[in-house]
């Protein structure tokens, strides 16, 4: 059974920057593309960012040249930095499988920008 467990969210003002880490539990971490997720309120759960176990990326327009996913495959972790952040950003984020695996839901993390 995989945990993700996600961290590093808070309020940030417009502009601002946050770095999100998502630990992940289990061997099978190393051999998965990743994804981070978000979900603003009510709105549909949506890809952010992949990454492949190669550490080649992919990022939703909306993100493009202001978000960076990276990952450390020694310590089963996932990051997302987030840089020039806007109050569109704002949503609970998630990290998952990509294509993402339902049981494997953790508990996001609220990223809120707002002055």
């Amino acid at each position: 059974q995989v945990q993700l467990v996600e961290s590093g969210g808070g309020l940030v003002q417009p502009g601002g920057s946050l770095r999100l880490s998502c630990a992940a539990s289990g061997s099978i971490f190393r051999l998965n593309a990743m994804g981070w997720y978000r979900q603003a309120p009510g709105k549909e759960r949506e890809l952010v960012a992949q990454i492949t176990p190669r550490h080649s990326t992919n990022y939703t327009n909306s993100v493009k040249d202001r978000f960076t996913i990276s990952r450390d495959n020694a310590k089963r972790t996932v990051y997302l930095q987030m840089n020039s952040l806007k109050p569109e950003d704002t949503a609970v984020y998630y990290c998952n499988m990509y294509p993402p695996i339902g049981d494997y839901w953790g508990q996001g993390t609220q990223v809120t920008v707002s002055s």
